[in-house]
This record gives structure tokens, C-alpha cells and sequence, in this order.
């Protein structure tokens, strides 16, 4: 389903440590981006209908039913750089992927 590389696992508790005690991770996929489609990442204190909830390393995360079409196979990693740091997608599905990382396209949606 999704993979959490140990890098991106300790970034997301990192940030957790600021959040209430009890907030869930949620990845979602949300149209936009400059290919089509991007990755929201945010915290979450409720869990909406037709959410799937996952433990990942630990980390209660949580998925809505239509950004679960586009994220089979996902692998999450956390690097830094010059730059700065940000998280990476590696998406099987995605056909494309625009020169920021966190923008893709698919080449048959749904």
C-alpha cells in the first residue's frame, strides 16, 4: 500500500511533537499542481466518512477513499538539502512528475 521511509517516519513525528496529542497524519491527493495532481500532507484531529485509517511505523494516518485510487504503491521519504528539507513521493501510478516532486499526472485517472 503506502511505504514510510525511516527518514520521512521521524520527520512526521518530529512534527507531530508540536501537534495535540492525539492528531492523525493525513495524506491526501488533491487536484492541482503544475502536473494535474498534488500531495496534501496535514494533520488531522477527526476522522470524516469514508476515511481509512493505517498505522505506519506507528504513525496513525489517515487516507480519504478517493485519494486511495492514486496512492497504491506510494513510498514517502524525507530529505534535506541546500535548499532545505521536504518530503518525496515516488508513485508507481504516476505517469508524470513535475520538477518540484510534489506534482503529478496519471495517465488513466480513476
Amino acid at each position: 500500500m503506502i511505504q514510510l521511509s525511516p527518514a520521512a517516519a521521524n520527520e512526521i513525528l518530529r512534527l507531530k511533537l508540536k501537534q495535540p496529542q492525539n492528531v492523525l497524519f493525513r495524506l491526501a491527493i488533491k487536484p492541482g499542481g503544475c502536473s494535474g495532481w498534488f500531495y496534501d500532507l496535514s494533520f488531522d484531529e477527526t476522522v470524516k466518512v469514508g476515511d481509512r485509517t493505517f498505522d505506519l511505523n506507528g504513525i496513525p494516518l489517515v487516507i480519504d477513499t478517493e485519494s486511495l485510487k492514486y496512492i497504491n504503491g506510494l513510498t514517502v521519504d524525507y530529505s534535506e538539502d541546500l535548499m532545505g528539507g521536504g518530503f518525496r513521493f515516488q508513485n508507481p501510478q504516476a505517469s508524470a512528475t513535475c520538477g518540484c516532486g510534489n506534482s503529478f499526472n496519471l495517465t488513466s485517472e480513476g
